[in-house]
């Protein structure tokens, strides 16, 4: 009975001990298993964010790239130049602008002139153009005062500007609906000039531009 007791005993240890390696080797499969996974996907999220980067490295850089074309694109500038017995308004413009002459001032009244990339679309209120210039036979200050309910309701901010030495003023904001932007007005002789951008797309055109502004006072 000894013996048979001892074999016995020695046949449930080696079951327990064989269950036991079995478990063990089952835990470290599946946790090598999980590991494994783990890995694959940490380096796929690691290589899909990589890739991500390098995309958006490289779609920065595009732009870059494409916004000093752009600018180079634009130079040498043109000059506009407006009538002599309107002052002779006088600035520079990028060369890839065009120009229209909406009202050439023959009559004696207005001269009206409008500037777009590539082409001029058909004058309207409503339209949106790179620059737009008006020289009417109105004083200074009425043409200011027609902008202050804007000023007042919040739609423009009013500031002074100056160029050629000439003082005057400078509107931003919401003209209109349709329009929103920035413009300059003087003074010239008996006349008042406007010269306005209607979309702050053309912003740093427009603030390069009336930097070069000359007129006969």
């Amino acid at each position: 009975m000894n013996r048979l007791s001892k074999e016995s005993g020695n046949a449930h240890i080696w079951l327990i001990l064989g269950i036991t390696f079995i478990a063990t080797t089952v835990i470290a499969a599946g946790v090598m298993t999980w590991a494994l996974i783990n890995y694959f996907d940490q380096k796929d999220n690691v290589d899909t964010k990589v890739a991500t980067a390098v995309s958006v490295a490289k779609k920065e850089q595009a732009d870059i790239d494409e916004a000093k074309f752009l600018q180079r694109d634009k130079e040498p500038n043109r000059q506009f130049a407006g009538p002599e017995d309107y002052g002779r308004l006088v600035f520079d413009y990028p060369k890839t602008w065009s120009v229209y002459i909406d009202k050439d001032a023959t009559t004696g009244t207005t001269y009206s002139a409008y500037l777009n990339p590539v082409a001029v679309p058909s004058v309207s209120n409503t339209k949106q153009y790179a620059l737009r210039v008006l020289i009417e036979q109105k004083d200074y200050e009425n043409v200011i005062a027609s902008y202050e309910s804007l000023v007042k309701k919040g739609d423009l901010k009013s500031s002074a500007v100056k160029a050629d030495s000439q003082d005057g003023t400078r509107l931003d904001g919401a003209f209109s609906k349709d329009v929103r932007g920035s413009a300059v007005i003087f003074k010239i002789r008996d006349k008042t000039v406007t010269i306005r951008s209607d979309a702050d797309t053309f912003r740093t055109d427009f603030d390069k531009l009336i930097t070069t502004i000359t007129f006969n006072k």
